[in-house]
């Protein structure tokens, strides 16, 4: 069981990449390409639709609506632009991660944050 969860969740991720990618080919219809970019977006969003918090409905989003949704934008695209995006996915999901590279992201918002709070924080001498 815990099995299946793991490979139905990694085709999830998959998946939303392989929709990143479509929304960003322009053989993909116009339509599919608004609602893959709208899912990715999400999907890939710290914010939720309904906060995990909220017992059971904070599990909505991401266990319901998130897949029904990605089911709608998977039968939009042709099945071999499709199979060609998830081909695509796999070979990126299949690479190595760099945390050297996840870590100089990191410190740059930081930067970016430290810089704007400093640059809009009230002046205490003034």
């Amino acid at each position: 069981m815990l099995r299946r969860l793991q490979d139905w969740a990694r085709a999830i991720r998959r998946d939303v990449h392989a929709l990143w990618i479509a929304a960003r080919d322009p053989r993909t219809p116009w339509a599919a390409r608004a609602l893959a970019l709208g899912i990715a977006a999400y999907a890939l969003s710290p914010i939720d639709l309904i906060p995990d918090f909220i017992p059971v409905l904070g599990l909505l989003d991401e266990a319901v609506l998130l897949p029904l949704a990605m089911l709608l934008a998977i039968r939009l695209i042709p099945a071999p632009l499709m199979a060609e995006y998830r081909a695509q996915a796999a070979a990126a999901q299949a690479r190595p991660s760099s945390r050297a590279g996840a870590a100089a992201i990191v410190a740059l918002w930081l930067l970016a944050a430290g810089l704007l709070l400093w640059w809009l924080w009230p002046d205490a001498a003034g």
